[in-house]
């Protein structure tokens, strides 16, 4: 038996009430986030309010919201709660936080801040808040949380492990509370015996008949117990009849019963305090008069005597949420529309909660009310709650008059869940907008919405050449060249992470050089990259040249500009591109296409052997990507992690996130994620010298029957099927694929591929030819592509030591080795080591740097510190706050045997773009 914050007993609540305790306690010292979960009554705000008094016992600062069924509609309402008491510090913040989190709340105009901008300054206003004392936040009814402050609430919570912040908030089962996968708090309901003393406590004297049965109906809940036995009365003129409803049923009767006994006029104030999305007293009396009820604050007393509600100077609250539900199920249909039509009077000075009540009062279509709430779609965006644009333009649609016009708001609606990556609410959208039947240009809108998700890869109603068709139909219809690009970019996407038949490609190819469009525009540079990367691979580098001219290009188009040279094996510029488009991504707060512009640089780098650049992206990549619902990016960082691990000597790790990588690969049918797990298994062998294992894992990627294959990203590993071809007796078995990608290499320019070809030549060559293949690869411009140069001057060294000419292998194997070092890649310098020693010479040892023992996030830091940047400067760059970057420096140094922020650079280098 425990005592709440209120001085009420808590019975058999003990764990649960040790470890909030527990949790709170250490909120001096680190944060966390809990969610405390259970039925309805089941006394998650008693343990909530005890987590409160040790938090007040602690000197902690305490910030509370609740979430309401009625403010679900309202952008960022219960964030506002619950940072209000620290608002005056957002001052503090760097003006793009400071005036994303100003605009969330109304509290000023600009450009609509993304949500995770809005996040980050939440974060580190809380983060300034709590510095001194610690902070609890406790989240009641998170069931009802507005999404908009679901999501910041989500992205702060995965934040808080070294920031003095304790996060608990309560949700109620049978709902999605929109805090992600945080750890979890179960609180089941009473034992027998905690139940008894609770209803002894609680309704002692009852007759022993009573007893059990309110026992056996209440059934171990808490709030039924105390209920119960106030209600059975007036249920009916025999409580011990059976009750075959559910709890929460009978709880809401419980309270509605009470609720009738009150004085109409009690009644018609808590209708409305029930039907409001806002707690004010005055307005709860402005709007019950309006509606025809003489009142007064007094006719507050018998439901305040009832323990229904909870009257301040200025507000109303229910004691608990299921008496405002309860007293609104019971009300006739024509009392709740009088209550919603006379708030809407009521709250003229807030246009965004007038139009919802105005809605709530309709009956039918309205188009005034439909336009207003439109309106208030476009105030949510420019405040960064895309839910609630969504919400708004779905119901706009719902009462708008004319079908079309109907249709067009769900359709926008529906494009909006799109971005939020909400697939269940943009098949409701569309189903509705079909119901008002469609126009040919709407049709092609709603298949281009459809497309839009990738676990619709296989689906063949948005298959490439079905897109492709239908952007040709609709690219001659008055506007229609957008919506045509649009679909065939969906189309391109899905013959690469799907590999589409070669047919499908040329039609999406064919389709898109009709357009009138730049031949440098970049949306048609991505759909001729993804669908056709080998035969308009050429094409495209044409066109990046062009691009790159282009003065001012935005970020989204940098971005988009690197995933295309990414594609086409132009991995310099893509990396450029991508690197380029990073840093205002950030500031912009654009995770999404953060996390592809990143998943893209590492891909990159994986195959150019950057480890310094690559492995903190592929992290960074991987853990956005789920933050942002992209499970095809997620595949993709987590396979080119792979690879740099296999590049790092690092096999296990290699292996586990192969493995992690595939299982999300096969699942979709993606068949990048598959190609790049195969190559890190390739690699992987290849650093152990394992070369026919190796052999056999590479060959797989260039078997058309082999889920690892892909046309395009085939070319990016010839270097290593070639290496492991040639040490392991398997020269000759190679003559095909060489002959294939010979024949690509004619069809494109891209660097990748030839830089592979010309390796390939010289090391399948025979004696009298090798010696001039080998110079001409090394004579070509390989000065952006180090691990590639060097990988050749290793071969090169080798072949001269086996011509007996082992000086003159020295000087290439010694260059080899030197940039192996240099990038980190551990069995290929051990391997230019070997050679040296067979020819002669002495190799040092590389000098340990600690480096490889820094986490993929600690390197990425210690890299940020060496470019100078303070570490608040890292935390929004990262977006995380300046707190828990000094705590991973403080990590970062003993691992790198230093003890001044100045000596990181000689350590860790400088990473450029970021």
């Amino acid at each position: 038996m425990t005592v709440d914050g209120t001085g009420t007993t808590l019975f058999g609540r003990e764990h649960e009430s040790r470890r909030l305790a527990d949790l709170v306690e250490s909120a001096r010292h680190r944060g966390g986030a809990l969610v405390v979960r259970g039925e309805a009554g089941i006394g998650k705000s008693a343990l909530l309010r005890q987590a409160r008094r040790v938090a007040a016992g602690h000197g902690l600062l305490v910030l509370t919201a609740t979430g309401t069924e009625a403010e679900a509609r309202l952008p960022f309402a219960a964030l506002h709660q619950l940072v209000r008491p620290v608002l005056g510090r957002a001052d503090e913040l760097p003006g793009p936080q400071r005036s994303a989190v100003l605009a969330a709340f109304g509290m000023a105009q600009g450009a609509a801040p993304d949500l995770f901008l809005i996040a980050l300054a939440v974060l580190n206003l809380l983060a300034e808040a709590a510095a001194e004392t610690g902070a609890l936040l406790l989240v009641e009814d998170a069931h009802w949380l507005d999404a908009p402050s679901a999501g910041v609430l989500a992205f702060v919570a995965r934040r808080l492990d070294s920031d003095p912040i304790v996060l608990l908030a309560a949700t109620r089962d049978g709902y999605a509370d929109g805090l992600g996968a945080l750890e979890q708090l179960r609180v089941d309901r009473l034992d027998d015996a905690s139940a008894v003393a609770l209803l002894d406590a609680r309704a002692p004297g009852l007759a022993v008949e009573v007893r059990q049965r309110l026992l056996a109906e209440a059934a171990g809940n808490p709030l039924a117990l105390v209920e119960l036995p106030v209600a059975g009365w007036r249920l009916g003129p025999d409580p011990l009849e059976p009750q075959w409803r559910p709890l929460t049923a009978r709880l809401e009767e419980a309270f509605a019963a009470r609720v009738s006994a009150l004085p109409e006029p009690a009644q018609a104030l808590l209708l409305v305090a029930a039907v409001n999305d806002g707690d004010a007293l005055a307005e709860a009396l402005d709007a019950a008069a309006v509606a025809g009820a003489a009142v007064t604050v007094d006719d507050l007393h018998p439901a305040v005597a009832a323990q229904l509600v909870d009257v301040g100077r200025s507000t109303i609250r229910f004691q608990h949420p299921l008496m405002r539900s309860a007293i609104q199920q019971r009300a006739p249909l024509a009392r709740r529309i009088a209550a919603h039509a006379a708030l809407a009077g009521v709250v003229r000075g807030h246009a965004d909660r007038r139009v919802w009540h105005r809605a709530g009062a309709c009956l039918g279509p309205d188009d005034d009310v439909a336009d207003e709430l439109e309106a208030a779609a476009v105030h949510a965006r420019r405040r960064g709650a895309m839910v609630t644009v969504v919400a708004a333009m779905q119901r706009s649609g719902q009462l708008t008059v004319d079908p079309r016009r109907s249709a067009d708001r769900l359709l926008r609606a529906a494009e909006i869940a799109v971005e939020l990556g909400r697939h269940d609410v943009v098949g409701g959208l569309l189903r509705e907008a079909e119901d008002r039947g469609l126009s040919f240009a709407q049709q092609a809108q709603r298949l281009w919405i459809e497309s839009s998700f990738g676990d619709g890869l296989r689906d063949p109603k948005t298959g490439p050449a079905a897109l492709a068709e239908v952007a040709e139909r609709v690219a001659g219809t008055g506007d229609g060249v957008r919506l045509a690009v649009r679909l065939l970019n969906s189309a391109a996407l899905r013959c690469f992470w799907s590999e589409a038949d070669e047919a499908a490609g040329h039609r999406v190819v064919a389709v898109t050089e009709t357009l009138p469009v730049a031949a440098d525009d970049p949306d048609r540079l991505a759909i001729l990259a993804f669908a056709a990367p080998v035969g308009r691979g050429s094409a495209v580098i044409d066109g990046l040249r062009g691009a790159t001219a282009r003065a001012g290009v935005d970020a989204q188009t940098s971005r988009l500009l690197g995933s295309a040279a990414v594609i086409v094996g132009a991995f310099d510029e893509g990396d450029a591109y991508c690197a380029a488009s990073i840093p205002d991504l950030r500031a912009q707060g654009r995770l999404g296409s953060l996390t592809r512009a990143l998943a893209a640089l590492a891909w990159c780098a994986a195959h150019q052997g950057d480890l310094n650049a690559g492995i903190p992206a592929a992290e960074e990549a991987a853990r956005l990507a789920l933050e942002t619902s992209q499970p095809l990016f997620f595949g993709i960082a987590r396979a080119s992690a792979a690879v740099m691990a296999a590049l790092g000597g690092h096999p296990d790790r290699a292996a586990a996130l192969a493995a992690e990588a595939e299982q999300r690969g096969v699942a979709a049918g993606v068949r990048p994620v598959l190609a790049t797990a195969q190559l890190s298994r390739g690699r992987g062998a290849l650093a152990e010298g394992r070369f026919a294992d190796a052999y056999g894992e590479l060959r797989r990627m260039h078997d058309p029957g082999d889920p690892s294959f892909h046309s395009g990203m085939r070319c990016f590993s010839l270097t290593d099927l070639v290496e492991a071809a040639a040490h392991s007796g398997h020269r000759d078995a190679v003559a095909d694929v060489m002959s294939e990608l010979e024949a690509a290499g004619r069809r494109t320019s891209s660097p990748a591929l030839h830089a592979g070809l010309r390796y390939a030549r010289a090391v399948l060559a025979d004696d009298a030819g090798a010696e001039a293949l080998f110079r001409a690869a090394l004579n070509a411009e390989t000065s952006r592509w180090p691990f590639s140069r060097a990988r050749t001057q290793l071969a090169y060294g080798q072949w001269l030591r086996r011509q007996r000419r082992p000086v003159e292998s020295r000087a290439p194997l010694r260059a080899a080795r030197n940039t192996f070092d240099a990038l980190g890649t551990a069995p290929w310098a051990e391997r230019a080591r070997q050679e040296l020693r067979a020819a002669g010479e002495a190799s040092r040892v590389r000098p340990a740097t600690g480096r490889e023992e820094l986490t993929p996030q600690e390197l990425q830091i210690a890299q940020l510190a060496a470019q100078g940047l303070t570490n608040r400067e890292i935390g929004q760059a990262l977006y995380l706050s300046h707190r828990t970057v000094s705590t991973h420096l403080h990590n970062i140094f003993p691992k790198l045997g230093i003890t001044a922020r100045a000596q990181l650079h000689s350590i860790v280098g400088d990473l450029t773009g970021w």
